[in-house]
C-alpha cells in the first residue's frame, strides 16, 4: 500500500468488481428464486368421456391429451408421430371436431367427449369410414390410419354441417364433396406411404358420391 493508493487495490482489480456488482444487481429477484423441484410437478383431475365412458385422471397439468390417452387410458390406437401438430397421426374427434391432441393439454378438455380411433368401430362392427378404407386399401403401413379416419369422418361432418375451406367458391352453400375440397380439408393428415387417392375414394364413397 502507497500513498496513491490507499485501499490497496489496482485500477484492473476495481473494474471486474465493478462489472460483477452491477451484473447480480441487475437479476431480478424473481429470477433469482430457485425453481420448484422437477419431481413435485402441478396435478389436476380431469373428468371426460372418452369413446362413451366416463373417465377420471390425476394428471400433471403439463399432460397433452395424446399423452393422457396412449398413457393413461392406454389408447394406443392413437399414434404419436411428429409431436409437433404436423403429421396429423395423432388426430382424435373431440366434441364433435378434429383436433391433433399432441398440441392439446389434457387440463384444456374437462366435461368433453373424446372419440379415438377404439371408440368409432369394432372389429366386428366397423364404422362405415373403417370400412371404406379396408374396401380402398386406404391405409398400406397402418402407421397414420387412425389419425387419417377420424380426420375424414370430421372431414365429412364439417362439410354436411356447411363450414366452408379455403377452396370452397360459394361459402353460402353447402361444400361439394369433390376431391379438391377433400384434399384441403385432409392436407394435415400425412401418408408416407402415398395412399393418399385411395383415401379420396374412400372418403367419397362413404359421402355417397361413389360405390
Amino acid at each position: 500500500m502507497n500513498d496513491d493508493n490507499p485501499i490497496g487495490i489496482n485500477r484492473r482489480e476495481m473494474l471486474a468488481s465493478g462489472f460483477a456488482t452491477a451484473a447480480a444487481t441487475s437479476v431480478p429477484i424473481s429470477a433469482q428464486a430457485k425453481p420448484q423441484p422437477a419431481d413435485q410437478p402441478n396435478r389436476m383431475k380431469v373428468t371426460m368421456t372418452v369413446n362413451g365412458e366416463k373417465r377420471t385422471l390425476d394428471l400433471d397439468t403439463r399432460t397433452t391429451l395424446l399423452d393422457a390417452l396412449r398413457e393413461h387410458l392406454e389408447l394406443t390406437g392413437t399414434k404419436k408421430g411428429c409431436d409437433h401438430g404436423q403429421c396429423g397421426a395423432c388426430t382424435v374427434i373431440v366434441d364433435g371436431r378434429r383436433i391433433n391432441s399432441c398440441l392439446s393439454l389434457a387440463v384444456m378438455h374437462p366435461e368433453a367427449e373424446v372419440t379415438t380411433i377404439e371408440g368409432l368401430g369394432k372389429p366386428d362392427k366397423l364404422h362405415p369410414m373403417q370400412s371404406a378404407f379396408i374396401r380402398h386399401d386406404g391405409y398400406q403401413c397402418g402407421y397414420c390410419t387412425p389419425g387419417q379416419i377420424c380426420s375424414a369422418v370430421s372431414t365429412l361432418q364439417e362439410m354436411r354441417d356447411g363450414i366452408p375451406s379455403h377452396v370452397t367458391a360459394d361459402l353460402e352453400g353447402t361444400p361439394p364433396f369433390s376431391v379438391d375440397e377433400l384434399r384441403e380439408r385432409m392436407s394435415g393428415n400425412i401418408c408416407r406411404c402415398g395412399a393418399y387417392s385411395n383415401i379420396m375414394e374412400a372418403m367419397l364413397d362413404v359421402a355417397g358420391e361413389r360405390a
